[in-house]
């Protein structure tokens, strides 16, 4: 079957079995196969409901604006004498970029960190090279040996989990507290906002240092040399004895998500790359192939269910978006399959296989509920988000 034709097969099926939802939210577009999800009286899925209070306990508009400034101001008197203030992770996307612009408008000196997996498209170096230059920001990057990791993501497609990022976001993390640490840096800016990436349920990503360290000793090849795991001693190192805290600014920010775009094209020339998180090639995969053929998960509902709770977007808007599936990029498809040293049987033979979850592997999840306390109190601290203590210290509904 030719990439056209296949294309065409998939749209059919993926409108037929939209048609088929039976029970979805009332406010956003998350629906009865979303893991772990109940509906109230009115109808309101819980992840909106969470979604309240995180608008309560992070209020944004004016009061935001005040609350990010004196978190700058704080910032700026603990750092007189070094070098920088803050780190700031980047990728590239649009986030992480409007957040280094942020950093520097709010008077702070930002090291800008990066994570190369040696995946990032031609698109989101150019973005980092020209967002940085002009803000006249220094980057300290980690790049990852590309055999080993790709011998990462080898191992999570032989073990059938639908987890093939999550090496990728353990790494990131791992490195903003590598340099926070290196530099003597207390605080990171950190670009998630449940205000326009909304929240993500467990069982369509979960990641722990302990649950990558378990497949990939089942599934991989190479020895991981490399690869930064944030191990459960690590996290407590940089948090709990560093007192390294990561901030989130846009938690509190009234970011939308199109004038920012906007905003950095204008400001800097920087480049729209088609998608949330769609600035790296394996991202882009996992996030418009591998996950919707895969696993019948659509994490667009993600962002969209999100701007819809914040008011921009109507919830009939993001039904005729998600109607249609992601746009596939065929030869994005076959350059994974070869650097990975897939044939199309093997490839196909990943795709079909039974499907299999992190409950099947060793993970941290049941010592994170144990730890839950520590956890509470860190969260109330700000030195874990509170979107962590929620979905790995507490016991999720359903499990």
């Amino acid at each position: 079957m030719n990439s056209t034709t296949n294309q065409e097969a998939w749209q059919q099926e993926w409108h037929d079995n939209f048609l088929k939802i039976r029970i979805r939210c009332s406010r956003c577009l998350y629906d009865e196969k979303t893991p772990n999800i109940s509906f109230d009286h009115d109808g309101v899925c819980n992840y909106c409901r969470q979604t309240e209070q995180l608008f309560e306990e992070y209020p944004a508009g004016k009061q935001g604006e005040e609350i990010v400034n004196g978190i700058a101001e704080q910032i700026k008197k603990e750092n007189r004498n070094k070098k920088y203030d803050i780190i700031v992770g980047v990728s590239g996307g649009c986030d992480s970029s409007f957040l280094v612009h942020k950093a520097k408008e709010l008077g702070l000196r930002p090291l800008a960190v990066h994570f190369d997996n040696t995946w990032d498209s031609t698109t989101a170096v150019e973005n980092i090279q020209r967002v940085l230059k002009k803000l006249d920001v220094e980057l300290f990057t980690y790049v990852v040996d590309n055999e080993e990791y790709d011998d990462i993501y080898r191992a999570f497609l032989k073990a059938g989990v639908p987890d093939l990022e999550a090496p990728t976001d353990i790494g990131l993390a791992s490195t903003l507290y590598m340099a926070a640490e290196k530099y003597k840096i207390k605080h990171i800016f950190e670009g998630h906002s449940f205000r326009t990436e909304g929240i993500c349920p467990l069982g369509w990503l979960y990641m722990d240092p302990k649950y990558i360290d378990s497949v990939h000793r089942q599934y991989g090849e190479l020895p991981m040399k490399t690869f930064p795991n944030m191990w459960l001693s690590l996290q407590l190192k940089w948090r709990l004895f560093k007192r390294i805290k990561l901030v989130r600014p846009l938690y509190h920010l009234d970011h939308n998500k199109e004038k920012t775009k906007d905003f950095l094209s204008k400001e800097f020339g920087w480049q729209w790359y088609g998608g949330h998180h769609l600035e790296n090639r394996i991202t882009s995969f996992y996030h418009t192939y591998f996950l919707p053929r895969r696993f019948g998960i659509d994490l667009r509902l993600l962002g969209y269910s999100a701007l819809i709770r914040g008011g921009q977007m109507t919830q009939e808007e993001g039904l005729e978006l998600i109607a249609q599936p992601p746009n596939v990029d065929y030869g994005l498809v076959e350059m994974v399959k070869k650097r990975l040293g897939l044939s199309d049987e093997e490839f196909e033979h990943l795709m079909t296989m039974p499907k299999r979850t992190y409950k099947e592997f060793e993970t941290n999840k049941q010592l994170f509920e144990k730890l839950r306390p520590l956890f509470y109190v860190m969260y109330k601290t700000g030195l874990v988000p509170k979107s962590f203590y929620i979905k790995y210290a507490c016991k999720q509904e359903g499990e």
